[in-house]
């Protein structure tokens, strides 16, 4: 099977202001966020990439250019807007204080099944539309590849806690339990019997083990001895994160 590299994108300006910036033009990393995703590209520098797909907003094509700066391949690098941030719809641009005093705030928060931005999209047709673009990329590369094939999607906050959801078989309603940092790396295998969530939400650690041999389709009974240098779990807030 192959390998899905969930990367989102640095910090932003929006980010660190406390600002929902959803879909707004004009976002980009700040110097902090720019740092993070260099520590990520040289975390993912070791292995050889087919492909990074990103988002189409700013912030994370520079964060996916960094990585691309980083690899001494040629892998494909495609925009696909399944993958670009939720549409907040109104919501959007505004600060996170003044959303967190809407009567929504507490649906995303508690059900976020139920939750539909005004004049925007609900968190479920969000997760459909990027599940179904990641696992379309996901078998593209591994017929075209094989099944050690490695690549990366760059994206935003929410949606990757909605693909991690996903992997898990947890319904949507309790992927407000998933944390997803800035420039973080979740890892991915979309195997014959099931998702395989190998890692989540990690900032440091070794990746070069990802270019071993294709991985086994079955879980190991018992656990199994795991690889070299895989990182641990990191945490952070769960707010809206774009």
């Amino acid at each position: 099977m192959a390998t899905l590299v969930l990367v989102r994108h640095g910090r932003t300006t929006a980010n660190a202001s406390g600002v929902l910036a959803g879909r707004t033009p004009g976002v980009r990393l700040d110097d902090v966020g720019r740092e993070q995703a260099r520590r990520t590209a040289e975390r993912l520098a070791a292995v050889p990439l087919v492909g990074v797909v990103s988002s189409p907003l700013e912030r994370c094509r520079q964060t996916a250019r960094a990585i691309l700066d980083r690899q001494s391949g040629a892998p494909v690098t495609p925009i696909d807007r399944g993958i670009t941030e939720c549409d907040y719809g109104d919501w959007q641009g505004r600060p996170l204080k003044e959303l967190a005093g809407e009567a929504l705030w507490s649906v995303v928060q508690n059900q976020p099944s139920a939750a539909v931005f005004p004049g925007g999209e609900s968190l479920l047709s969000m997760q459909a539309r990027a599940v179904t673009a990641v696992r379309r990329h996901d078998a593209a590369f591994e017929a075209q590849h094989g099944p050690g094939a490695v690549w990366v999607a760059v994206s935003h906050g929410d949606i990757i806690k909605a693909i991690l959801a996903d992997a898990y078989g947890m319904h949507l309603d309790l992927f407000q339990r998933i944390t997803v940092g800035p420039a973080s790396v979740s890892i991915v295998r979309y195997g014959p019997n099931r998702p395989d969530v190998v890692m989540t939400n990690t900032e440091s650690g070794d990746l070069s083990w990802l270019r071993q041999a294709a991985p086994a389709a079955d879980a190991v009974v018992g656990g199994g001895a795991g690889p070299a240098g895989r990182a641990d779990v990191a945490d952070a807030d769960r707010a809206p994160s774009t």
